[in-house]
């Protein structure tokens, strides 16, 4: 989302914008994951020359050619293709060097491990190990040009050597099998995990959107059967319910489509880096339509802070963080909403000054059932689906969010990853 100009607040003791030194560290943070090989500049992420470099070779039509044929030919293909190259680079060792036998059988053995990473299977590295071991003995080996294991040692050094290009063969093409294996799992993990948030945000949804609806449902109706005999002060409470119940239910549809935003694929969303201040700033005055009311601080550290995020998600997450502060937290003081700078995160916090979340529900308040145990007496405002969605943005981003009770309330957290990861 694009900012335009800086939002500016003021007049108001309700929202102050401070700034502040960056805060101190914060315990138990996430560490950083490992950056991709992708360079980031001005909010636009660049190729690195290694991935400009792969999208070149694949972009080649021999290439592309090659990769059209099928599996069992590539990989003879690449089994010829590098056997033939070690032996090229064996005929040079042996006109170059006076005793090139351990650098032949080096080079064989190199190629074998090649022919193990690049096929399917065991039979290539198999078939490569006996190659390299006649090609050394029929081109490299007195006599030349001629099969002779009988002279004395040969024997051995050859099985030594088939030996050990046939294991090296063996324990790569493992190791591709358990890559794959792992690949695989990492996968269902990830589409259970995909299913599971599918099932809690539905879940949330049932009763999240089900009980405004019914509630506007009942209050037109009365409007409409009992409208001439209502006095004007139940009327207008009755409009007012219905307004209330539909900006709810406004504010649920919003966070619904949010959550389009996100990847189907990759879980991840599209990332341009964005001026913290005016990202709060944003989140503040949309808050401000829906809940005038809110007594809300805000800090932000000194220096001028960019994080790659979408800032209309980051938004929504502000958004509703602080309107289930305002709604649930019966807080005593303003509500604060800071940011702390660190090294590789930048860390959002929403801290209340109320009733605390019930220890029980810490572990899960994330999960979009917060909604079905609630005891508000208005239903409409469970927290379930929103903390849900919040959870699936920032885990999108790369980030965490957490929800802790302090001594006075409680407060929600999330960080977000200052390199785009």
């Amino acid at each position: 989302m694009k900012h335009s100009s800086k939002p500016s607040v003021s007049g108001t003791s309700n929202e102050t914008f401070l700034k502040t030194e960056s805060a101190s560290s914060l315990q138990g943070s996430a560490e950083p994951n490992s950056p991709d090989t992708s360079i980031s500049n001005g909010g636009k992420t660049h190729p690195s020359k290694i991935d400009a470099l792969k999208n070149w070779f694949r972009t080649r039509p021999i290439v592309e050619k090659f990769c059209a044929l099928p599996t069992y030919i590539q990989s003879w293909g690449l089994t010829l293709f590098f056997m033939g190259t070690a032996t090229i680079i064996a005929f040079c060792f042996f006109h170059a060097l006076k005793n090139p036998t351990a650098n032949i059988a080096l080079t064989y053995i190199l190629a074998v491990f090649l022919v193990a990473r690049f096929t399917d299977g065991y039979s290539f590295g198999l078939f490569s190990s006996f190659v390299g071991v006649v090609c050394v003995n029929f081109l490299f080996t007195y006599p030349y040009f001629a099969l002779d294991f009988t002279m004395a040692g040969y024997p051995i050094t050859f099985v030594a050597m088939f030996s050990i290009s046939s294991i090296t063969s063996a324990i790569t093409s493992n190791m591709k099998t358990q890559a794959r294996v792992l690949a695989e799992r990492e996968k269902m993990l990830m589409e259970a995990e995909k299913e599971k948030m599918r099932a809690n945000l539905l879940r949330a949804i049932s009763h999240d959107l089900r009980t405004p609806l019914t509630s506007i449902i009942g209050s037109s109706t009365v409007y409409l059967e009992n409208g001439s005999s209502l006095p004007e002060v139940e009327k207008n409470a009755l409009v007012r319910h219905i307004l209330e119940d539909s900006n709810w239910l406004l504010n649920m549809v919003e966070n619904l489509l949010s959550v389009t935003r996100i990847n189907n694929e990759t879980a991840k969303v599209t990332k341009t880096s964005e001026p913290v201040e005016e990202v709060l700033s944003e989140a503040m005055i949309r808050l401000k339509k829906r809940l005038p009311d809110a007594n809300i601080h805000v800090r932000v550290p000194e220096e001028f802070l960019m994080v790659p995020m979408d800032a209309v998600l980051i938004e929504q997450v502000l958004i509703n963080l602080l309107e289930n502060s305002v709604v649930h937290a019966e807080s005593t003081e303003p509500i604060e909403c800071y940011v702390e700078s660190l090294s590789d995160y930048a860390i959002f916090h929403v801290r209340d000054y109320g009733v605390g979340i019930p220890p029980e529900k810490l572990a899960t308040i994330f999960d979009g059932s917060s909604s079905t145990t609630s005891t508000s007496p208005d239903g409409r405002k469970g927290m379930g689906i929103g903390l849900s969605i919040c959870k699936t943005i920032i885990l999108a981003h790369g980030g965490e969010i957490k929800a802790i009770n302090h001594t006075r309330g409680a407060e929600f957290y999330f960080t977000l990853p200052k390199e785009d990861k």
